[in-house]
């Protein structure tokens, strides 16, 4: 339908209920329009018939048959009516719309930087403190837009695990492989996943720079305090978010030798996170189950929303030309037999 040529105009696509359908009509005024024009013929028909002259003539019973030819006399204006029907189809002007939306953001760079200490393992949360920390992890991953995330994984060091990157669906795979085993070194440098954190961002050119730290732990690792690390990062303008994870007392831990769990006395110094966060002007959050771990996720996410702008385009073709066609070699055709033994000329 997007390409016309003349012998396209007798095409039936033109006359399908799909094609009439799918039109957008900027004149749909005329449409309703076409009740009208059996209604004028209708009319016509009887005052004709109730103010002209009749003529009675007598002929034999044997002269006086009907003959088929007389039929014809409908064709004008059928002819006629068709002509009129198109002109008000063109006068809807028919036609279709392409809108095309594209979306584009100045985007943020944002590091999650994730502990995978041995404490992580911890039965506290479902399954555990760092799978729960994952399943949050790549969910808001999933809810960003044109923002570069990259990753960062401590223990007793830290690991630069993904570059910022707006490869979404290879940092859900990443992830989903992070392991306990990843780092050997056992306690948590927090000040040193900062260090790496930094070493990361320093070269962007982003105008919104953001950290987001979970740890279930003190610093007890690591060559760089948390607190000058942290002003460090404040220094290359990198906003920072700190996620305290665990419950206070004894939590489950694993299972001894006979398969019955095991309890053990757990505490969480949040000193250090909180001053990391208002260092960064960010804000410190605590988790103790699944549910607040994930709405955490949902509050920084709506923190840190770049703006999405669009741009639409929008491509309009018109299509009455065809109708108009159609209704300009009807009316000929119509003319063209206005004056032919198709017209009863006692009636005229």
């Amino acid at each position: 339908m997007d390409s016309f040529g003349i012998g396209d105009v007798w095409s039936l696509q033109w006359f399908m209920p799909d094609t009439l359908m799918a039109f957008d009509w900027a004149n749909k005024i005329f449409l309703y329009l076409i009740a009208v024009i059996p209604l004028i013929f209708v009319l016509r028909w009887f005052v004709i018939y109730q103010i002209r002259q009749k003529l009675d003539i007598a002929l034999p019973k044997n002269k006086a048959r009907k003959s088929t030819s007389a039929i014809l006399r409908f064709v004008p204006p059928l002819l006629l009516a068709g002509s009129a029907l198109f002109l008000l189809v063109s006068l809807a002007r028919p036609q279709r719309s392409n809108e095309k939306v594209e979306q584009y953001s100045e985007g943020i760079d944002i590091m999650l930087v994730l502990d995978i200490s041995e404490s992580m393992q911890i039965e506290d949360f479902i399954p555990n403190r760092l799978d729960a920390a994952k399943k949050v992890a790549n969910s808001f991953i999933s809810g960003r837009f044109q923002d570069r995330i990259g990753l960062v994984i401590f223990s007793g060091e830290a690991i630069s695990y993904s570059p910022l990157t707006t490869d979404y669906e290879l940092l859900n795979s990443l992830i989903d492989d992070i392991d306990f085993k990843m780092i050997e070194k056992g306690g948590t440098a927090i000040g040193l996943a900062i260090g790496v954190t930094i070493n990361r961002m320093k070269s962007s050119t982003s105008k919104s720079k953001v950290m987001i730290l979970l740890s279930d732990g003190e610093n007890t690792a690591g060559s760089i305090d948390p607190i000058t690390a942290a002003n460090l990062a404040k220094d290359q303008g990198i906003k920072m978010y700190t996620i305290g994870v665990g419950k206070e007392g004894k939590v489950p831990f694993g299972t001894d030798m006979f398969g019955r769990r095991q309890y053990i006395e757990q505490s969480l110094d949040e000193t250090v996170l909180k001053q990391i966060a208002e260092i960064g002007e960010g804000r410190y959050f605590r988790a103790t189950n699944n549910k607040a771990l994930d709405e955490i996720f949902k509050i920084i996410d709506e923190y840190e929303k770049a703006e999405i702008k669009e741009t639409r385009f929008q491509d309009t073709k018109d299509y009455y030309f065809i109708y108009l066609l159609l209704s300009i070699i009807l009316f000929l055709l119509f003319l063209g037999t206005k004056s032919t033994f198709m017209v009863n000329a006692m009636e005229d």
